[in-house]
């Protein structure tokens, strides 16, 4: 499913692990896209997440394979030693900048609190051929622990972060500092700390689709692992 001899290169992240980028990433993308055509009416909304559109659970079967490629290629990079849990979906972004809640209008962090000892790790594939859908981008608070937490139960109560903000978040902005981003491309993948804040880059919510064909379709994966003795 994935490719077995893959090129990976480390773009930085000041103050954080690198992110791991692997274009070239599965073997047959487009059967990928295909079951996502035919499967779309299984996609389903799950608000617990605040994912701005559908996802589909790929299934065990496919979690683990992309564990397997974790473990073998990336998660010495990101600190892991021993994979916990691992899960894979596909989604599809398809809200419009002003249906988005006021926390989808933020980066976030692909983990809650961690116990000791452990850590998070997300990857995106890109599934789509319009670059211009989007890519991802990395975040630092501009403000310290407690400022940001205020922030972020705010927006997850319903208050609107910035009110010159309404779309998805593609920019630096008073809260928080883009460090970086990584740009789209059909069948490129990206590991990272969960424990970045990260966004979606869509600088053109227009172009966004409920078609799996035309849209921002992406595979994503979540990892909880242990940590490696320092």
């Amino acid at each position: 499913m994935f490719n077995p001899r893959p090129t990976v290169r480390y773009v930085a992240i000041p103050g954080h692990a690198p992110c791991a980028v692997v274009d070239d990433f599965l073997l047959d993308p487009h059967a990928l896209v295909a079951r996502a055509v035919a499967d779309q009416a299984r996609f389903a909304v799950d608000p617990a997440n605040y994912y701005p559109g559908p996802e589909l659970d790929l299934g065990r079967d496919t979690a683990l394979r992309l564990d397997e490629f974790f473990i073998q290629h990336i998660r010495r990079a990101l600190g892991a030693q021993r994979t916990i849990s691992v899960a894979a979906r596909l989604a599809l972004a398809t809200l419009a900048p002003l249906e988005l809640h006021p926390l989808q209008r933020l980066c976030h962090r692909d983990c809650a609190e961690l116990a000791p000892g452990t850590g998070a790790a997300a990857a995106v594939v890109y599934l789509f051929d319009d670059a211009r859908l989007g890519g991802t981008s990395f975040y630092r608070p501009t403000q310290g622990l407690e400022a940001t937490a205020r922030v972020l139960r705010e927006a997850h109560a319903g208050i609107a972060p910035d009110a010159h903000a309404p779309g998805y978040l593609a920019a630096s902005n008073a809260h928080f500092e883009q460090l970086c981003t990584i740009p789209a491309q059909f069948n490129r993948a990206i590991f990272y700390d969960g424990a970045i804040f990260h966004a979606a880059r869509i600088d053109h919510p227009t172009l966004l689709d409920a078609d799996p064909a035309r849209g921002r379709l992406t595979m994503n994966g979540f990892f909880r692992f242990r940590k490696r003795s320092a």
